[in-house]
């Protein structure tokens, strides 16, 4: 009995380990432009936003939240986000991310936020999501920044939610 409890106490400590190396690896390619977070979204994942944004609500696929979040905010950036990442946090199946991000919008204006997004994890892929930010900033720049470019493709997807 000892050693099965043993066994599974070991097991989910590499599993707070893989996952949180997982989400480090994300970042550290959207830092540098080689990927992001998204990658790791499993199809069916599902992306709430809370709080009371534009954008706020639960997004039931990985399709629906980059097309309606991610893509549009993309269109509104004129250089990608840039996360740096203050802490990373793991427990059980959940990877807890607080982190800066800033770039800058189509209108030479910058853009920054502070996130933390709360991203509960099966085999690898992150399942369900949780995003808090500040919202007056993300609807300030929702509201001034009409989504027209085009020229953004999805590898250089930005995470703003």
């Amino acid at each position: 009995m000892v050693i099965a409890q043993g066994t599974a106490a070991q097991t989910g400590a590499h599993d707070e380990e893989r996952n949180r190396e997982l989400v480090a690896q994300s970042f550290e390619a959207w830092r540098t432009g080689s990927g992001s977070p998204y990658d790791l979204l499993a199809s069916d994942a599902s992306w709430t936003i809370t709080g009371n944004s534009l954008a706020a609500k639960t997004y039931p696929t990985k399709d629906a939240f980059i097309e309606e979040v991610i893509r549009p905010f993309n269109a509104r950036m004129k250089s990608r986000l840039v996360p740096k990442v203050r802490k990373l946090y793991a427990e059980d199946d959940t990877v807890v991310a607080f982190f800066d991000a800033a770039g800058t919008a189509s209108d030479d204006r910058p853009y920054s936020n502070t996130y933390v997004w709360i991203l509960e994890m099966t085999d690898g892929q992150i399942v369900r999501a949780h995003a808090f930010f500040d919202s007056i900033a993300f609807d300030e720049l929702w509201r001034r920044v009409p989504a027209e470019r085009s020229d953004i493709v999805a590898s250089q997807e930005v995470p703003g939610g």
